[in-house]
């Protein structure tokens, strides 16, 4: 039999090659009806090689006319096939089929290191190679501290050792500038714990990150990644380009799109056993389809669920390449990104695998003043984004407080009236039965300390992920609507919108048969938002479902700037005669 499927470009210094594994025939049954290849222990594994397996792949050599994405055909043998049979994919290639090291308690130690599959092995490939593996790959574009800045961070096997990594960019047809980049990796001793320091591991790479400076506002530029090698040569990129933001209170078009909880896919169908996002490619297809009317982009946490198995990130930067190098790409961090015992995590779970974020606060650039802490603010335009960080203390008399008020507090606006929160656990309102079950309809703790801060900076719409579902609530002052209306809101700003846009790919949460007065739309399927600012006075929200790209929820916010500084109760200070 004969199969093929598209494989990235894996590549890093020490480990170029990649191997089509092995036939496996699994024999656990896991109940979880999310995962379609569940059927497999991830616990055990047995090498029992058979003389009469074969399984080989083709062509050997990837990327010999340049691209860094390349369809691989698999003929394979097996004289007893089976529906549970397997063939998976190894990066690196010399995987060790002997011995793993030391694991925690929640990873016991298995016979095949570096994938989160473990079964019995039945025969193994000849190893695929790339033309150039340390190729520059994946450009993820993000705003810098500064509205006029945009940067570039890339992945490349090269250290700096070996090449010197800048961007080359400018306007399309004019003379090129090049800026330098700063090259970053981590080792597996930055990893906290299994799976990622262990079974997990692999050498990531370098990632590099240049700053493109004075940037005109909405202006198309070209870029490309280079790599200047010590004895003279240029190792390039494909070429790319990017609209610049628009500048502060310009009152052009302005699109935005946000959600939470992607993950990854295969686009040739198959799966394994981390891919628990069935809804990810959906959603992915349908930004690129319609990427010619989006300007910036927010996934506000759990990115890649690689949950400690690094080689998931180089699929998940592949995987949105087609949005992160046009648009900027704005990242959050959650649960399965941070959260580890004893390393700072505001939660003590083990959501992220062992990673305690630190690949995601690597591959990733975000505005923030430290990238441990990450909370950030960024303005597009007519937009104040406050992005705040959940597996971090935010409650009040916290750092993270400090700087949730003053990102809220100096938003200018005249200049700036959308101001918009967003973090991924829901601090602010959720129907999910979890949450309905503890009786509080939010993340313990979550908005005790910050609505008085979204009710006094008049919050217009704050986002959460984190409950793979979709909800709007009403316009909410102290747990209570304060707007019967359902559809489109004018006049004074007196309440605060929240949504949960958790389901952008991740196994979909369930909703409390109950409904709170406060939940206006609901709906158990994958899909995202998107804002249209049309000037200072007209907003448009939708929420789209990945699988068809149509609009099912949606309402319009009129409002002048008189009505965002109009005192509702408690928002205001007192005044005096004297005054």
């Amino acid at each position: 039999m004969a199969e093929s499927f598209p494989i990235p470009n894996l590549r890093f210094i020490t480990l170029v090659l990649l191997s089509i594994a092995f036939v496996a025939h699994s024999y656990q049954t896991r109940l979880d009806e999310n995962q379609p290849l569940s059927k497999i222990d991830v616990y055990k594994a047995t090498l029992t090689l058979r003389n009469t397996a074969s399984i080989r792949a083709s062509p050997l050599v990837l990327g010999l006319n340049g691209e860094d994405t390349a369809w691989v055909t698999v003929k394979f043998i097996h004289p007893e096939p089976s529906a549970d049979d397997w063939i998976a994919v190894f990066s690196p290639a010399k995987f060790n089929t002997s011995a793993c090291p030391n694991s925690n308690k929640r990873v016991q130690t298995p016979l095949i290191c570096s994938s989160p599959i473990k079964p019995k092995l039945i025969a193994v490939s000849n190893p695929l190679s790339f033309k150039n593996p340390k190729s520059p790959l994946f450009p993820r574009l993000a705003h810098g501290k500064l509205w006029n800045e945009m940067t570039v961070t890339w992945t490349s096997g090269y250290d700096i050792s070996e090449a010197t990594p800048f961007v080359e960019w400018g306007l399309e047809g004019e003379p090129q500038t090049r800026s330098p980049a700063g090259t970053l990796t981590f080792s597996r001793n930055s990893m906290c714990d299994a799976p990622a320091r262990t079974v997990g591991w692999r050498d990531p790479g370098f990632f590099h990150t240049s700053f493109l400076q004075n940037l005109w506002p909405n202006t198309v530029y070209t870029y490309r990644m280079g790599h200047r090698l010590f004895n003279g040569l240029y190792i390039w990129s494909k070429s790319y380009s990017f609209k610049s933001s628009p500048h502060p209170g310009e009152e052009s078009l302005q699109r935005v799109i946000i959600f939470g909880d992607m993950g990854k896919g295969q686009r040739d169908g198959s799966n394994e056993y981390s891919n628990y996002q069935p809804g990810a490619l959906n959603t992915t297809d349908q930004l690129i389809k319609d990427l010619d009317n989006i300007d910036i982009v927010f996934h506000i946490g759990d990115l890649a669920y690689a949950n400690g198995y690094l080689s998931e990130w180089d699929q998940f930067t592949a995987q949105v390449e087609p949005i992160a190098s046009r648009v900027p790409y704005m990242v959050a961090s959650g649960n399965h990104e941070r959260d580890w015992p004893n390393t700072g995590s505001f939660y003590a779970n083990m959501d992220s695998g062992g990673e305690c974020g630190v690949p995601a606060e690597t591959m990733f650039y975000f505005p923030a003043e430290n990238r441990a802490k990450f909370w950030y603010s960024t303005d597009y335009g007519l937009f104040r984004f406050c992005i705040a960080d959940t597996e971090h203390d935010w409650r009040e008399g916290s750092e993270q407080y400090r700087f949730i008020e003053q990102c809220l507090a100096s938003a200018d606006r005249q200049k700036q009236p959308w101001l918009i929160f967003a973090a991924h656990r829901v601090l602010g309102y959720s129907s999910n039965d979890w949450y309905a079950s503890q009786g509080s309809f939010e993340e313990p703790m979550g908005r005790e300390s910050l609505q008085k801060l979204w009710q006094k900076y008049r919050v217009d719409i704050a986002f959460y992920g984190h409950v793979h579902n979709y909800e709007r609530t009403c316009p909410v002052y102290q747990h209570q609507c304060v707007n019967t209306e359902k559809t489109q809101y004018s006049g004074i700003m007196n309440g605060t919108i929240h949504v949960v846009v958790g389901g952008a790919g991740s196994h979909l949460s369930s909703f409390t048969q109950d409904i709170p007065k406060w939940s206006i739309y609901r709906d158990f399927d994958y899909g995202f938002v998107k804002l249209t600012a049309f000037n200072r006075s007209s907003l448009l929200f939708e929420y789209k479902r990945s699988s068809d790209g149509k609009v099912y929820d949606s309402f319009t916010i009129s409002r002048d700037y008189r009505d965002v500084l109009a005192c509702v109760p408690d928002s205001c200070e007192p005044t005096t005669l004297a005054a």
